[in-house]
């Protein structure tokens, strides 16, 4: 067996050492040209590292398994794979053909102004306020987004929480729906979690053809300080201000242009469509 390797930002050879203990793998660095080159990637790092290669991931169709070593690793927590012993025990049975790997959903994204630039993400695309809070973590330091960043980088919205007009246009196969409201943010959700590990869409399944649609009406300082550490439980959908739903594509329009942002980095502005490459990643992790 032939495996590639991608090192993310923080990480090294050394990561690997685990996985060539005793393995018969031969290990080749960097993104494989072609899928004849390899049988299989690795990937050290979080989120952002992930959603950088998903492009060449898709085309590739090789089997993916993540080794979580970044800031955010919200896509690995979603895959139960919480720790460098969780991939090494995946790799392990993968390389005994215990396991397969598994074909699962992504978000794509499909800028109106530029549809030529789509973009797929793994974890969860956002605009409003999440998409502030995202631009803040981004400036900090690599170890502070890594340890509450996301909650530190909240801290200073609190006092100026602005609603936008906001227009969803929900598809179901030949059904469709549409509602316009002031909105704080709204979360279009492959998984669970987000921001390191809230469960912002507590009912996602990466497997199902759908986006979770998490939509957050306007709240006042207070009530948004109350909710937040609920997120982290789903508990939040309890809230009245909480709306709900599921569609295999959606179209997003704002009042003003808004940054819509995927798996924590910057993807285009609204208006935009999101949708659902159902069965686009071929990923290793551990049965349920």
């Amino acid at each position: 067996m032939r495996a590639a390797v991608i090192f993310g930002l923080g990480t090294s050879p050394d990561d690997l050492k685990p996985f060539q203990a005793h393995s018969p793998t031969e290990w080749l660095q960097g993104l494989p040209a072609s899928s004849s080159s390899a049988d299989a990637i690795l990937i050290f790092g979080g989120d952002g590292t992930i959603h950088r290669h998903l492009p060449a991931l898709v085309r590739l169709q090789l089997p993916v398994l993540i080794v979580p070593a970044g800031s955010g690793n919200d896509f690995a927590r979603a895959l139960r794979l919480r720790s460098l012993q969780d991939s090494v025990r995946a790799w392990r049975k993968f390389e005994a053909g215990e396991i397969s790997a598994r074909a699962i959903d992504l978000g794509l994204i499909v800028p109106s102004a530029a549809p030529e630039r789509t973009c797929y993400f793994c974890c969860v695309a956002s605009c409003g306020l999440d998409a502030a809070i995202a631009r803040r973590a981004n400036n900090m330091p690599r170890w502070l987004r890594g340890h509450g960043g996301y909650a530190l980088a909240l801290l200073p919205l609190l006092l100026k929480l602005p609603a936008f007009r906001m227009r969803l246009t929900e598809f179901n196969g030949q059904d469709s729906g549409e509602a316009e409201k002031p909105t704080l943010l709204a979360a279009f959700a492959n998984t669970q979690f987000y921001g390191d590990g809230m469960r912002i869409a507590p009912q996602a399944d990466f497997a199902d053809g759908k986006l979770d649609i998490c939509r957050v009406s306007t709240l006042n300082p207070f009530e948004l300080f109350c909710m937040f550490p609920t997120v982290y439980f789903g508990r939040h959908l309890l809230s009245p201000k909480v709306e709900y739903s599921w569609a295999e594509r959606i179209h997003v329009q704002t009042e003003i242009p808004l940054d819509l942002y995927a798996d924590g980095e910057f993807v285009c502005q609204t208006p935009a469509e999101i949708s659902v490459a159902a069965g686009a990643l071929r990923v290793i992790y551990p049965p349920q």
